[in-house]
C-alpha cells in the first residue's frame, strides 16, 4: 500500500509532463503548420516590401547598376558599332565615358522605385497574395511587372533624363553618335539615349527583384521571421 502511495506523485508528474508535451506539440502546430488567411497576406507583403526595398536601394548606390553585370547598362544593340568604331580608332575613352554615365543615370532613378512598389503591395487583394505565394518561382515579379511597369517608367523618365544631363550623358552619347555619323557610309544612329535608359534601369530592377524572390523562396536562411519561416515552409509544402 506504501508503495502504491508513493508513486501517485510520480503519475501526477507523469500527466502534468504529458499535458505539458502536448502543449508544446499544438504551439508547434500553431507557429509551423499550415497559416492562416491573414498570415498568408501580412508575411508575403512583409517580404515582398522588403525585397523591393532591398532592391531599390541596391541599384540605387553607387556603382549599383556600373558593377553589377547582370544589369549593367551598354551601348544599345543599334549603336555597339558605335562603340567598336570609336575604340578602333582611339575614342575608347569616350565610349568609356558614355557607359558611366549611362549607369549613373540608372542608379539615380532606382531609388524611386520605392513608393511605386509600395502602393502595388497595400493593392493586393486576398487572391494576388494566393497566387504569389503558390505560384512560380518568379511570380511576384511578374505581378509587380503587371502593375508598376508604366508607373515605374513615368517616375523614371523625369530622372534620368536629368541625370543624363547632370553627369554628361547626353552630351557624351550625342558626341559619340555624331563622330560616328560622320564616319561616310555607315547607318546613321539615333543620339538620343534616355528612353533606352529607361527601360534598361526598369528590366534591371525587375532582374534584381527576381534575384531576390528565388532566394526567400530557396534560401532558408533568407527567411529571416517565424511568420516568413511559416509561410514559406506552407510554400514548400504545397508548391506547384
Amino acid at each position: 500500500m506504501k508503495k502504491n502511495l508513493l508513486l501517485i506523485p510520480f503519475i501526477f508528474v507523469g500527466f502534468s509532463s504529458c499535458d505539458t508535451l502536448n502543449q508544446v506539440a499544438q504551439s508547434t502546430v500553431q507557429q509551423y503548420g499550415n497559416p492562416s488567411q491573414l498570415e498568408i497576406s501580412n508575411g508575403l507583403k512583409q517580404a515582398l516590401e522588403l525585397g523591393t526595398d532591398k532592391s531599390s536601394d541596391q541599384l540605387s548606390a553607387v556603382d549599383g547598376f556600373f558593377k553589377n553585370a547582370a544589369v549593367k547598362i551598354l551601348f544599345p544593340p543599334e549603336a555597339q558599332k558605335v562603340e567598336s568604331t570609336l575604340r578602333s580608332i582611339g575614342l575608347g575613352k569616350l565610349a568609356d565615358n558614355v557607359i558611366l554615365s549611362l549607369n549613373r543615370a540608372a542608379e539615380d532613378a532606382a531609388g524611386q522605385a520605392k513608393p511605386i512598389f509600395i502602393n502595388a503591395i497595400k493593392q493586393m487583394t486576398l487572391q494576388d497574395v494566393t497566387n504569389i505565394l503558390l505560384g512560380r518561382q518568379d511570380a511576384a515579379t511578374q505581378y509587380f511587372k503587371r502593375t508598376t511597369t508604366q508607373q515605374l517608367s513615368a517616375s523614371f523618365k523625369p530622372v534620368i533624363q536629368n541625370s543624363l544631363s547632370k553627369v554628361g550623358a547626353t552630351r557624351y552619347y550625342s558626341d559619340a553618335a555624331a563622330a560616328y555619323n560622320r564616319i561616310p557610309l555607315v547607318t546613321k544612329v539615333n543620339p538620343n539615349i534616355s528612353d533606352y535608359v529607361t527601360q534598361k534601369a526598369i528590366d534591371g530592377l525587375f532582374v534584381v527583384i527576381a534575384q531576390e524572390e528565388l532566394n526567400i523562396r530557396q534560401n532558408l536562411s533568407a527567411r529571416t521571421t517565424p511568420l516568413l519561416q511559416k509561410i514559406f515552409g506552407y510554400y514548400d509544402r504545397n508548391k506547384r
